[in-house]
């Protein structure tokens, strides 16, 4: 459930999108992401997601530090009450652009608002992160997500590991629309947006402004310093979808989240820009 720079296998992806008024940055949204990751290119690789928001920079990336479970004690808090789903999931119709790069976790993390920058900008990523580069999976970008900041995720590893959750806040180009990157094609080339594609992973949603009896709590560790939690969700509502879907990212309206919760969970197909 991501877009890879050349060949490469993900599975048991987690993916959590939440919505929140945060003291310090008011109305955000909160995305997290996880999976186990084969690269199977040659060389380096790098997963790609496109981030509704006009502007990000490093400090919109969390460190999880010792709470690298995060992700994991919300799926925890849903699995009980959650079936494995494939259908029920409906089709929804359809500045500055400085790069930035910095090291995350396992990940060389480049930030852009504009596509066309990338391929200098990976100039600047070490040699042993460097993906080759398909300028038509650029042109995709560009074409269908204006506007946007594209994440692009370097990564070396040539066996399966289970990396620590991505978290990260923004101020979301609609707030009252949560949408989790979901397009999938891992061949380094644009993806196929007529094509059905295996899932296998879990979708998590919250909101602060949930009624009482609302979702699941989620049992977080004693631990967990408080600048983290500050960003996450005392519920959260979810699923696991496996089998196959047509390819396309996941969105949801908050009233949607907050009177239908999962049900009102809808797929989109990417527009090219006019």
């Amino acid at each position: 459930m991501c877009i890879s720079m050349d060949h490469a296998e993900f599975s048991g992806t987690t993916l959590y999108a939440g919505r929140l008024r945060h003291s310090q940055h008011g109305l955000i949204h909160v995305l997290g992401y996880q999976n186990t990751a084969v690269n199977l290119a040659a060389g380096p690789n790098a997963m790609l997601l496109h981030l509704p928001a006009a502007r990000m920079t490093r400090e919109h990336f969390l460190p999880v530090g010792r709470s690298g479970d995060v992700l994991q004690r919300m799926v925890d808090a849903v699995r009980r009450r959650s079936v494995s789903m494939t259908r029920g999931v409906a089709w929804m119709g359809a500045d500055d652009a400085s790069v930035e790069i910095f090291e995350h976790g396992i990940y060389t993390v480049l930030l852009a608002t504009d596509p066309t920058r990338i391929p200098a900008a990976l100039e600047d990523v070490p040699a042993h992160k460097r993906p080759r580069l398909d300028p038509g999976l650029l042109r995709f970008y560009a074409d269908h997500f204006p506007g946007h900041t594209i994440a692009v995720c370097c990564f070396d590893s040539a066996a399966a590991r289970r990396a620590e959750p991505l978290l990260m806040w923004y101020s979301p180009l609609d707030p009252d629309r949560l949408t989790l990157p979901a397009l999938d094609c891992h061949t380094g080339r644009a993806p196929d947006l007529d094509a059905d594609v295996p899932v296998d992973h879990w979708v998590l949603l919250s909101t602060d402004e949930a009624p009482p009896l609302w979702g699941e709590p989620v049992d977080y560790a004693p631990d967990m310093r408080h600048r983290l939690r500050s960003y996450l969700p005392d519920t959260v509502v979810g699923a696991h979808y496996d089998g196959r879907l047509a390819n396309g990212d996941f969105t949801i309206s908050h009233d949607d989240l907050l009177t239908a919760g999962m049900d009102g969970l809808r797929r989109i197909r990417p527009e090219r820009a006019a």
